[in-house]
């Protein structure tokens, strides 16, 4: 099959823009890239890789390949093989986004994105208030506060941390085109369309309100700060732009904390209380209500999960069963309330080390940091971020058992891949081997 080159590389980007876009819709993304993988599948002829690419691609692909490699230890194959096919776009984005590093469009993408995820969840927002009215009353009377986060990402059919850690990213890049659009002396229409997606994009993770995405995401723009404002600007333009932005940025918080005033409680009393009933939860009077969200639950799950991995080394329990293993345990030490709801572990260095044993958390830690390595050697604020919302995020909860945080990772280290392969590296200077 023939296509021209100009053909391809706007094809593939649509694919890179529209599964980015849909991300946090399991089954058209999942639609999105198979398609992706089929129509690379076409035209194999056009991937191009160096040793470097290649290396990158492993180590993208490294959760997936050690399930593979530990697959024997699992006691059902059936559901290993469930397992192993959540993973699957851990070898599909490598090979196809780093097959073809030099056609990805990254900040044209990265704008696009943005944009269009900013406008979906808009759209979703506005439906949640047409067919949901109780609890927007409810919220804007400051009754049940605590469920509003939870109750809008139901409705889009997200998990509100996976939903928030997207989100989070999302902000971060809208505040970086802003920087940019008057950096590059945009028009004033441009200017305020990136503005006002920024402020769109903040609203959405104070609405949604959940603790580690609101504080990646304000550690997300100290960095975009850092990195696009200190180094290109006059010490006097600095300043200023410092005292614009915490003055936006303070009173548009003080309004929401105001407007909320359960997020006062929740970061602050409802957080670390009980924290003298880690593994013994059940003492606590209805512990539904008082520590349901609490950092003490999350304490007593990573208590429980390192205890067991430590029963379970040097392999794990296997990929298929850890999650059934750490509910075992709660009983097995008469934790009620966690083996009521079945808390999985909350981190992924300790679900990996649950699994694979001493294998596990050494791919996450690959994994993670080195997406990292990328963005601190390009010097970009926008990998970095990424780096750090998604490096955070894991330790308190386990992004890689999931689609939304698999694909999503997946994607977008390939993506960041590609740009530092294009700023890296040339054909000249790195000879192909396929």
């Amino acid at each position: 099959m023939n296509i021209s080159e100009k053909n391809f590389n706007k094809i593939f980007n649509i694919f890179l823009f529209l599964i980015a876009s849909t991300m946090i819709f399991r089954k058209p993304c999942t639609d999105l890239i198979i398609l992706f993988a089929v129509f690379n599948l076409l035209f194999l002829k056009k991937l191009k890789f160096t040793k470097t690419s290649l290396l990158l691609s492993a180590v993208i692909a490294s959760p997936l390949l050690v399930e593979v490699l530990l697959f024997w230890n699992n006691d059902s194959y059936r559901m290993g093989l469930k397992s192993i096919e959540k993973s699957v776009s851990l070898l599909i984005f490598p090979l196809f986004i780093l097959g073809n590093y030099q056609r990805v469009q990254f900040y044209k993408l990265l704008l696009f994105y943005s944009f269009a995820t900013t406008g979906i969840m808009l759209f979703f927002f506005v439906r949640f208030i047409a067919v949901a009215p109780e609890l927007m009353n409810k919220y804007l009377n400051g009754i049940d506060l605590w469920e509003m986060g939870y109750q809008f990402s139901n409705s889009i059919g997200i998990h509100a941390p996976a939903l928030n850690m997207h989100l989070a990213f999302v902000a971060i890049v809208t505040l970086y085109f802003v920087f940019n659009a008057f950096r590059e002396r945009k028009s004033a229409i441009i200017k305020i369309a990136n503005f006002t997606i920024f402020i769109i994009a903040f609203f959405f993770v104070l609405f949604v309100n959940t603790r580690m995405a609101l504080f990646n995401m304000l550690i997300g723009f100290i960095l975009v700060f850092f990195y696009e404002v200190i180094p290109k600007y006059n010490f006097k333009k600095v300043v200023g732009i410092s005292a614009v932005g915490l003055v936006l940025l303070g009173s548009i918080f003080l309004l929401f904390v105001s407007r909320n005033p359960y997020m006062k409680e929740k970061y602050s009393s409802v957080t670390f209380a009980y924290m003298d009933k880690v593994g013994k939860l059940d003492e606590i009077e209805n512990p539904e209500i008082k520590v349901f969200n609490s950092f003490v639950t999350r304490a007593s799950i990573w208590k429980s999960a390192w205890e067991l991995s430590l029963k379970s080394l040097p392999f794990g329990v296997g990929a298929s069963d850890g999650k059934s293993e750490l509910i075992k345990y709660y009983k097995q030490t008469n934790q009620h309330f966690l083996a009521k709801y079945e808390f999985p572990t909350h981190n992924q260095f300790l679900d990996f080390l649950l699994k694979y044993g001493f294998l596990g958390p050494v791919v996450v830690f690959l994994y993670i940091f080195t997406v990292g390595y990328l963005g601190f050697d390009l010097k970009n604020a926008i990998i970095i971020s990424f780096f750090f919302v998604f490096f955070t995020s894991n330790l308190t909860d386990d992004f890689l058992l999931r689609f939304d945080g698999i694909a999503f990772s997946g994607l977008w280290f390939s993506i960041f891949g590609s740009y530092w392969l294009q700023e890296k590296i040339t054909v000249d200077k790195e000879k192909l081997v396929v």
